[in-house]
């Protein structure tokens, strides 16, 4: 029996750094939504473990055993006591090193999937520990659904989402370092998260305070920016993340189409996603 999901793309809508802890994480606030699309995660019981990757992306996550699906396979494991070895197959879609998730979602979507398989319960603590272990992002992507995120983004409050709203993504290709981008930080606090209004205007008011500092690492995120600022029914563009990937929220499916258009005639070498936003 082969079991598969979604593993889907992760944007901050605002992402507020607010402080470095002495652990080397910071304190952040940020609004999580998913997207519908992303990569495949597929697991089937096996004689022996294994791990392949297949897809657009497949070459820059190798076929190394050593990944964050391939750890999230034997913390599971190793968690509930599980001796039966797992094929895992990884179809990747959403660049890497790019804001949205991409590895954490990955992760995420295979904790969902052994859970299933094994006959976990989806909340079971043991998960969430895994989750919090493998890194910041995993217990955001584990839910899956609309959150409010503080401390290093992994202490969640869920929160009423943006329905089906549509979304383009669009990442010029250049993988860029969360280090890096954090490091650049200014480590000024520019003040919290409003938490009046709904999700769209607690992001209309927010910001990412890893933008400018992504920029520096990347000048084209800025140029990025500037086409989805600039195409018509946009409600909010923004970076997601630490970058590169920006995204654009719009107010029907026909402008996001004619943005997707736009960007793919002026600047043909840009990886773009059409999707929803929920």
């Amino acid at each position: 029996m082969t079991l598969t999901e979604t593993a889907p793309a992760k944007l901050n809508l605002a992402l507020h750094v607010r402080a470095r802890r002495a652990d080397g994480y910071h304190e952040l606030e940020t609004l999580f939504v998913f997207a519908r699309d992303g990569d495949t995660v597929a697991i089937a019981p096996a004689a022996t473990a294994s791990f392949g990757v297949t897809g657009p992306f497949a070459d820059a996550v190798g076929p190394d055993g050593d990944n964050l699906v391939t750890r999230a396979e034997r913390a599971f494991r190793a968690a509930f006591s599980v001796a039966q070895p797992h094929a895992v197959t990884l179809d990747k879609h959403l660049p890497v090193a790019s804001g949205i998730g991409g590895g954490s979602a990955d992760a995420a979507a295979t904790l969902r999937l052994l859970a299933r398989l094994h006959g976990i319960a989806g909340d079971d603590q043991r998960l969430l520990a895994i989750a919090a272990h493998l890194g910041a992002d995993v217990p955001a992507c584990l839910l899956g659904r609309p959150t409010f995120g503080s401390g290093r983004g992994d202490a969640l409050v869920e929160v009423r989402g943006l329905g089906d709203m549509p979304a383009l993504l669009v990442n010029p290709l250049v993988a860029v370092s969360t280090a890096a981008v954090f490091a650049g930080w200014d480590g000024m606090d520019r003040g919290p998260l409003t938490d009046d209004g709904d999700m769209l205007a607690r992001a209309l008011t927010g910001r990412n305070d890893l933008q400018p500092p992504a920029e520096a690492v990347a000048p084209v995120i800025r140029d990025v920016l500037t086409v989805l600022a600039g195409c018509d029914g946009v409600v909010l563009a923004r970076m997601s993340g630490s970058g590169a990937t920006c995204f654009a929220l719009f107010a029907d499916v026909a402008a996001r189409d004619s943005a997707a258009a736009t960007v793919a005639a002026d600047a043909p070498g840009w990886w773009q996603m059409r999707t929803t936003i929920g």
